[in-house]
């Protein structure tokens, strides 16, 4: 509490001090002139007579901020590729706070960038950071996928670290983490549950993109309440100049989106939406029950209030119901083991510019809610329910060799489970958990080529009697062709979520505060080296490592049955990603390789007894220690071809050595004619390992440009073009296997207008 106080008054001080500095300070917004979005990345440079060079890049919002500005004549350029350069002449004088927008308009010629100190940091596949990763639209489209408009998953599958369930189960597992330790925004709005249950597929189809920010570890203070990684999303605004729209379909999924004006030039809206056609399209060519059902919607209404600030609302559903692991056409007929989820957020931000003071100051208000059932649609067996208000504000203090930024969140949450003999040590009262809590971040650049980044987050909970200081720091150091970066800190998750690994084809989750009292702890580190040799060619490596303590698994039990209690567990994580990156000409492509060594220490009461010791160390199921990524793309006379091969070692399983009967012997029984329950009875657990899994999935593309900006695409894809037999499901009872999905043909349709 004292180090927050500390930096908070640090940061007070020296925005008061810059104020009364004779420098000026110039930011603004920059947008495309075409449709009113904002441009992420463009450089914004100063110049004066002497050739003195000030500079900065836009952010995410198309803000950019430049301060400690002599007062001069200055020669303004404002330049991204593929746009007109933006020239001015500006007269700056001392304590000058000037707001200066600017709008570029697309070139029919590819203009030469003029580079400023720093690009955007993480940009690019080999442009990892400090373990941030920094994904747009056009990223996702050198994947390939069956859906002819692209979606988030399908990126983030490609990348070292991430771990996917499969095909089927819409489970990421990032670094060593598990999917409920990934916080998921979007603009600003927590999303809980957001991938589907077809792994291709999450609620973020690539149209309503702006940029996605995915921290792998070592994330900064202003995210908290997950211990694992952060993904950040940033939507694009509608159209503010003419009405858009586009309409798809594939054999998974169909998709529409319409964007436009609401008061021309300054308030847009955009509304998408997709829905599943499973049962018409890939069931019927892959002639196998899918007994899927998902969809997505999502609404945003933005308006530019004056030159200095905007406002915007957003919302998300989400939907999924399904059956993991169907083996017949009896069992997709079944609703005992269906899953059912429905996940929604809504929200409003307002950015603001002040006046007289050189902040950018942002108000965030959301209200997320998930509801997770599992078995009969009118009689569940288990239900869990939680919802979550958030209401936060950031506010960054700009100064030459350091900004300041800081921030306060209050978070109120409602938590209630009905688990119907799962976990039956977890409480399954509705619980209320409140929360407050803010941060302190300064970004020091006195030193050419160096941004060190210390902070602090501290959180409060008063229902629960309990306060974390989390100290945070990243830093980066770019000379030449090199750069350097580290990140680490302590980070906390009050809220967790509960699934029973034992079971690949159970993904019904449980949301709930820490069953042993204990809040999950981690500790991230990592460390990375990046080289650009030439303007064509990137190679990044970094390791990481993460601590992680108080984890809850399930037990393990010679009982013939799915319900079962909690045991605690701590948790180690060792990795090395590598990735190259290569882009000449009409061609692009990547190789990336990931090891992570992912190990758990449990601690149940009846390790001992078992093992002949008080702990029991294992690799958890999600425990792929090597994997391989290979994406390629060229374009040939107006054609798309995309390439991706990627392969996976085998992931851990329970071996079973046999079977039994089980008698309860509850009272006088009668062994000859109480024949029992079978039981499997298990090896050590998670002693074996599944077959490696490789797949090679192909896309063609092509568009043909109608009128104007009314265009039609057409898609061919192949996704696992070799029909690799990859074994994703054993039946605890049966042994009977079930494969990742076989090779699908698909040809997908789009209408752009």
């Amino acid at each position: 509490m004292r180090i927050f106080c500390n930096l908070l008054l640090l940061g007070v001080f020296l925005t008061v001090s810059q104020a009364q500095a004779q420098n000026a300070v110039l930011r603004g917004f920059v947008r495309d002139a075409a449709d009113g979005q904002p441009l992420q990345s463009v450089n914004v440079v100063l110049t004066d007579d002497g050739d003195a060079l000030l500079g900065a890049g836009a952010d995410r919002d198309g803000l950019y901020a430049i301060s400690g500005i002599p007062p001069g004549r200055y020669y303004l350029a404002a330049s991204f590729i593929g746009y007109d350069t933006h020239r001015d002449t500006l007269d700056l004088a001392a304590g000058d706070l000037i707001t200066y927008n600017i709008e570029l308009s697309v070139s029919e010629d590819l203009l030469e960038e003029l580079v400023v100190e720093t690009e955007r940091e993480g940009a690019g596949v080999a442009g990892l950071t400090g373990g941030l990763q920094s994904i747009t639209p056009r990223d996702i489209a050198l994947i390939p996928s069956p859906d002819i408009s692209g979606d988030l998953a399908s990126y983030l599958a490609a990348l070292p670290g991430v771990v996917a369930s499969g095909d089927q189960g819409g489970q990421l597992f990032i670094r060593g983490g598990e999917p409920t330790q990934n916080q998921v925004l979007v603009d600003g709005m927590t999303v809980f549950q957001p991938f589907h249950l077809i792994g291709f597929y999450s609620a973020f189809p690539s149209s309503i993109l702006n940029v996605t920010d995915v921290y792998a570890g070592g994330f900064g203070p202003r995210y908290g309440g997950r211990i694992s990684s952060v993904i950040d999303i940033s939507t694009r605004n509608g159209n503010k100049r003419r009405m858009a729209g586009e309409f798809s379909a594939a054999p998974f999924i169909s998709a529409g989106l319409l964007e436009g004006p609401i008061v021309d030039g300054r308030v847009s809206a955009l509304v998408s939406g997709r829905f599943s056609v499973i049962d018409q399209g890939a069931a019927r060519v892959l002639d196998r029950p899918l007994p899927y059902d998902f969809n997505d919607q999502f609404f945003k209404l933005h308006a530019d209030l004056s030159d200095n600030s905007q406002a915007s609302i957003s919302g998300l559903r989400s939907f999924d119901r399904g059956i993991i692991g169907v083996l017949n056409e009896s069992e997709a007929d079944s609703t005992k083991n269906q899953v059912t989820w429905t996940s929604q957020a809504i929200g409003a931000r307002y950015v603001l510019l002040p006046t007289r003071i050189p902040v950018q100051a942002e108000l965030l208000l959301s209200m997320s809610t998930i509801e997770n059932t599992f078995g009969l649609s009118d009689d569940p067996s288990r239900t869990s329910n939680s919802q979550e208000i958030n209401l936060s504000t950031n506010v960054t203090h700009y100064n030459r060799t350091a900004d300041i930024s800081w921030g306060l969140h209050f978070r109120f949450s409602e938590l209630d489970s009905h688990l119907g003999g799962s976990f039956q040590n977890v409480a399954q009262d509705t619980e209320y958990i409140s929360e407050a809590g803010g941060y302190v971040l300064l970004d020091l650049k006195g030193i050419e080529g160096l941004s060190f980044q210390p902070g602090v987050r501290f959180s409060s909970f008063p229902s629960k009697g309990r306060n974390f200081i989390e100290p945070r720091v990243r830093m980066t150091y770019n000379t030449g062709i090199h750069q350097v970066s580290l990140a680490g800190g302590i980070y906390h998750q009050e809220i967790v979520g509960l699934t029973d690994r034992r079971d690949a084809g159970d993904v019904f989750t449980a949301w709930t505060t820490s069953p042993f009292g204990e809040v999950p702890r981690a500790i991230h580190g990592l460390a990375g080296y990046q080289i650009r040799p030439t303007s064509w060619a990137r190679f990044v490596i970094e390791g990481f490592v993460k601590t992680m303590d108080n984890l809850s698994i399930a037990e393990w039990s010679s009982f013939p049955r799915f319900t079962t209690r909690l045991q605690p567990a701590d948790g180690n994580v060792l990795g090395l990603d590598g990735r190259v990156e290569v882009s000449a000409g009409p061609f692009y492509g990547f190789v990336n390789y990931g090891y992570a060594k992912v190990r758990y220490q449990a601690k149940q009461t009846e390790i001992q007894y078992w093992f002949g010791s008080s702990e029991y160390e294992f690799s958890p199921p999600h425990d792929r220690r090597h994997q391989l990524n290979a994406v390629g793309s060229i374009t040939l006379a107006k054609f798309i071809l995309n390439v991706r091969w990627q392969y996976g070692s085998g992931l851990p399983f329970s071996q079973a050595l046999g079977f039994d009967e089980f008698v309860l012997l509850s009272g006088p029984t009668d062994v000859f004619d109480e024949h029992g329950d079978t039981r499997v009875l298990y090896t050590y657990p998670y002693g074996g390992r599944l077959p490696s899994y490789h797949r090679l999935d192909l896309s063609l593309e092509r568009s043909f440009e109608i009128s104007g900006n009314t265009a039609v695409s057409v898609l061919a894809s192949a996704t696992n073009a070799y029909d690799r037999s990859n074994l994703f499901y054993i039946d605890l009872f049966t042994l009977e296997k079930l494969d990742q999905l076989p090779f699908i043909p698909a040809v997908g349709l789009k209408f752009e207008f």
